[in-house]
């Protein structure tokens, strides 16, 4: 028997279901067509968000080891500093930059930073096809390194640095962590990784997954993946599921819904880390699809699923 939509989130999603359905999917290798789309869905999520009041934001640029700049966005409560600190990742399938996902990005780190009291630096790393592997969790570590040494001067306790991430950029949260550790630094204080895009190897279609269910589906996958990718060995820090070794992680938290194509992935991942002696906590929930809490934020499993993530950040 396949698996369901919840119910709310099926009622909360039916316009926006009805709507793809409409649409000549685009085909495996398509960035384009894919970035093309990705622009109004990533607006229309940016609207559906009540305004964010108590934070603001200055810019800063990263300069990169290969010449360019980076577009680096610091998010702050102005009640106030707690001492710790994100680096969030923004997800996009390893193909959408903040080029396309600005809006929704900017209103989703505004509201974690205003429920948690803690900042946040969002990076515009380089994405694939353009800027394949290693470029982009290099962009990622880079960010990282930034943070650390501007700590003191953004009122940041060095010790208290975490790393998050959604989707993709999820996966490159993970990348970033074994990075970390594999470099002898900047030391973390945890990992958020929601639902990450994590194994190049997630390319056989489930049949408990129907495929009307899937916002971000296999033939996506195969996309995101061959633009990063391309023809080359992919490194454990681009596709994480792929390190043999998850000892000396910081502690983690996980969530993923049960239509995710990334569940499965995700699962092992949790228990290879918990089995490495790594603290890990791992949520997943049924009927929810790749990003359901940003298609459906009224819906109960999608304030449900903010609030443990709300939860971790304040603890960091």
């Amino acid at each position: 028997m396949a698996l369901s939509l919840d119910p709310e989130l099926l009622t909360l999603l039916q316009p926006l279901m009805d709507a793809a359905a409409e649409l000549d999917p685009p085909a495996i290798g398509d960035v384009a067509g894919r970035r093309e789309r990705a622009i109004p869905l990533f607006q229309t999520l940016a609207a559906s968000r009540d305004p964010v009041d108590g934070v603001e934001m200055s810019r800063h640029t990263l300069p990169t080891g290969d010449g360019a700049e980076l577009d680096l966005a610091w998010y702050f409560p102005t009640s106030g500093l707690s001492g710790s600190a994100v680096l969030y990742l923004h997800g996009g399938g390893m193909i959408y930059s903040l080029a396309e996902t600005a809006p929704a990005y900017d209103s989703a780190v505004r509201a974690y930073v205003a429920n948690s009291g803690v900042p946040m630096l969002l990076v515009d790393y380089r994405v694939a096809p353009e800027h394949p592997n290693p470029t982009p969790i290099e962009d990622c570590y880079a960010a990282l390194r930034w943070l650390s040494d501007n700590a003191d001067s953004l009122g940041v306790n060095p010790a208290r640095i975490a790393v998050a991430g959604d989707s993709a950029g999820g996966g490159l949260a993970a990348g970033v962590s074994l990075l970390a550790r594999d470099r002898g630094g900047p030391a973390l204080a945890a990992q958020l990784l929601i639902y990450p895009m994590l194994d190049d190897r997630t390319t056989t279609p489930d049949p408990e997954l129907p495929a009307e269910l899937l916002t971000w589906n296999y033939n996506d996958n195969i996309t995101g993946w061959g633009a990063l990718l391309g023809d080359g060995e992919p490194s454990v820090y681009a596709a994480p599921a792929r390190a043999e070794d998850l000892s000396g992680l910081p502690p983690t938290y996980l969530d993923v819904g049960d239509l995710d194509i990334f569940r499965d992935e995700n699962i092992a991942y949790a228990a290879r880390l918990s089995a490495a002696g790594v603290p890990t906590e791992l949520h997943v929930h049924p009927g929810c699809p790749h990003a359901w809490e940003a298609l459906a934020p009224t819906a109960a499993v999608s304030k449900r699923v903010v609030a443990d993530r709300i939860r971790r950040l304040r603890a960091i």
